[in-house]
């Protein structure tokens, strides 16, 4: 099967500090030969000579049809950049893109739309840039405006929508008007979380019917949840490409993006009082790796590393968790029956507390950890952002999202069993099945 994106050796170089010169006259272009012998030798005395950065520098990938690719990376690591060239929308300084199909991008707010427009005239205008025939679009027209819920304000002008109708309105003729690669970088942060989950669902469904997908985003549930494959660029220079949940944890693990672990080495520094002081937290995987980013089908270990300072106290280390949205999910207490009611001796202590896989949703859970002392209460010191690592869920079919790919809600995600029994209409032996995936 041939590829509709092949992308050899790609690299896009900008020069910093060199202004961009209008259009010169046959009378400019005669004073600037006069001026350069003077200019050469201001520059040989020390001026300033433009410095070359590589925003994207020899990447090469292929994208099959009906793939969807996720392309992460930190701010500046040139993701922007990688789609505009792809969109030919910036030429690249050297490399190769080979295109085979129509391109519909959406790269910024309003790509592509002319203000002075109207709503239903830009979208006609889309089409035609897209290469597609009037009764094309027309057949396409009442599902665009569906979809962009601006029915009201179809023939305003568009300069006069907000941000958000202006979004909608781009995102629904970008993913309806039939392209054989959609691109989408990171503007859908602009709507609001339910148009977000209404394009993310598109797009699922624009992949499913064999057209490819590009897709730049922070954020890591959704790459996860929308495209099997990722491409993690680093300083313009492709770092992984694999499949989504492997590339995702390599980027949440590669010190690019790290908050697994967080250490207080000066006591003096350190969360706490008089009693205790916190020395360390950090997240550990199913393999007891230090880890950012850990399989919904494993477990997870939390610990945190103290020291007591004095001994009389009874002392309950406890972590405190919290999604994405700032809800706080759930709460554990040290249980453990060697030090339940029990003053602790001097010295250093390391508390892990121990969660199945299975039971947590996918997403970005930050843990609070604190010591407290229950009777009478008093809180020795709560950090409340110690660590924070992400639970990527895989489209494997054996966690409890089974087959089904689009988003789940809710801060856990239990794998329980399930019991059925069966009938036939016209009688007949009873059948029953159970268990769990």
């Amino acid at each position: 099967m041939r590829p509709v994106i092949r992308v050899s050796n790609l690299g896009k170089q900008y020069d910093i500090g060199v202004r961009q010169e209008a259009y010169a006259t046959l009378r400019d272009r005669f004073v600037e030969a006069a001026r350069a012998p003077f200019r050469r030798l201001r520059r040989g005395a020390g001026g300033r000579v433009p410095r070359h950065v590589w925003a994207v520098e020899d990447v090469s990938f292929e994208v099959e049809p009906g793939d969807a690719v996720g392309i992460i990376g930190r701010n500046g690591a040139g993701k922007s950049t990688l789609l505009k060239m792809l969109s030919r929308i910036t030429e690249p300084t050297r490399g190769r893109i080979e295109l085979y199909g129509r391109v519909g991008s959406l790269l910024e707010v309003g790509t592509g739309f002319h203000p002075e427009l109207s709503g239903r005239e830009n979208i006609y205008l889309n089409g035609a840039i897209l290469g597609m025939a009037r009764t094309e679009i027309k057949r396409k027209f009442d599902e665009i405006v569906a979809f962009s819920e601006v029915e009201d304000f179809l023939d305003t002008p568009v300069k006069h929508y907000s941000s958000g109708m202006y979004l909608r309105l781009a995102f629904a003729v970008a993913a309806h008007l039939e392209p054989d690669v959609l691109v989408v970088d990171e503007v859908l942060a602009v709507g609001d979380a339910r148009f977000q989950r209404k394009c993310l669902n598109k797009m699922q469904e624009v992949g499913s019917r064999g057209r490819a997908v590009l897709f730049v985003s922070h954020d890591m549930t959704a790459v996860t949840r929308l495209c099997r494959r990722a491409i993690l660029l680093h300083e313009g220079k492709v770092l992984s490409d694999g499949p989504a949940h492997q590339v995702v944890s390599a980027y949440l693990n590669s010190g690019l993006n790290t908050t697994a672990a967080r250490e207080w080495p000066d006591a003096s520094r350190a969360p706490g009082d008089e009693v205790v002081r916190l020395c360390a937290v950090r997240v550990r995987d199913g393999d007891g790796a230090v880890s950012d980013a850990v399989d919904i089908r494993r477990p997870v270990e939390i610990e945190m590393e103290y020291e007591v300072l004095r001994p009389e106290a009874t002392l309950v280390p406890n972590f405190h968790f919290y999604n994405e949205e700032g809800i706080h999910a759930f709460v554990l207490l040290d249980t453990d029956l060697q030090w339940r009611n029990r003053p602790r001796p001097v010295g250093r202590y390391i508390s892990t507390t121990h969660i199945p896989g299975n039971l947590l949703s996918e997403g970005t859970l930050i843990v609070g950890a604190a010591i407290s002392t229950m009777e009478p209460v008093v809180v020795h010191f709560y950090e409340r952002d110690a660590v924070a690592f992400h639970v990527v869920d895989s489209l494997d079919g054996d966690s409890a999202r089974g087959g089904y790919a689009g988003p789940m809600p809710g801060v856990v995600r239990p794998l329980l069993p399930w019991r059925t029994s069966f009938s036939p209409g016209l009688g007949g032996d009873d059948l029953s099945a159970e268990g769990g995936m």
